[in-house]
């Protein structure tokens, strides 16, 4: 496994190093920035990348996205002494395939194994506080769109395919009451028509479910 370290302490970098090495891991490089990240990874083409949270300048979570973007198949896994609720929600988002936290030494090489092997890898705190924090993230963003859940599960039966006659036989509704419905949320959301909607919900709450 060819695993690439970015970390801004050059003393976890060398001390990682040397750990995975003496596992009979490759190291593909080192760097110490976002953007030194973005840069090895391109030149490298790491199976994973092992990458700190808080950097200065581009930051871990700024650089996964961008790597991600060009490299969406990409196997990150965020190492990390901060549990911060924001960078959590972000990283699920992102797509990276592991947040752990560097207190937990012992946990970093099953981890490392268990992304490269294509899992998800997350420790056993931060999976703790997970429900809490969707639950959370789900309320805020609904307020930004200025929808209740009620308008999430009309969205997401229209983005599931139910035309207007199966929207009201699910919903218990007449089908005008459908169109209505309809209409006032495509005006909310500035939206064209159904396929926009459905596109829109895709995009912006899938994931936001409760």
């Amino acid at each position: 496994m060819r695993i690439l370290i970015v970390d801004d302490d050059k003393l976890v970098c060398s001390s990682l190093k040397t750990i995975l090495e003496a596992q009979g891991q490759t190291i593909a490089g080192i760097g110490c920035s976002g953007r030194e990240a973005l840069q090895l990874y391109r030149e490298t083409n790491p199976d994973v990348l092992l990458m700190d949270i808080r950097m200065e300048g581009m930051n871990g979570v700024d650089a996964s996205e961008a790597i991600l973007h060009s490299f969406p198949d990409a196997r990150i896994l965020f190492l990390t002494t901060f549990s911060d609720d924001d960078y959590i929600i972000r990283a699920l988002k992102l797509g990276v395939k592991g947040y752990i936290l560097k207190q937990n030494f012992d946990s970093i090489i099953p981890a490392l194994e268990a992304v490269y092997m294509g899992q998800n890898v997350f420790n056993t705190e931060i999976i703790a506080k997970l429900p809490d924090l969707l639950k959370q993230h789900t309320k805020e963003t609904l307020c930004s769109y200025d929808l209740n859940e009620r308008e999430l599960h009309f969205i997401q039966l229209v983005a599931k395919g139910l035309n207007n006659k199966e929207l009201a036989q699910t919903l218990f509704l007449s089908e005008g009451t459908v169109c209505n419905y309809l209409s006032s949320l495509l005006e909310k959301l500035q939206l064209r028509d159904r396929t926009q909607l459905a596109i829109f919900y895709y995009q912006n709450l899938q994931s936001k479910e409760t």
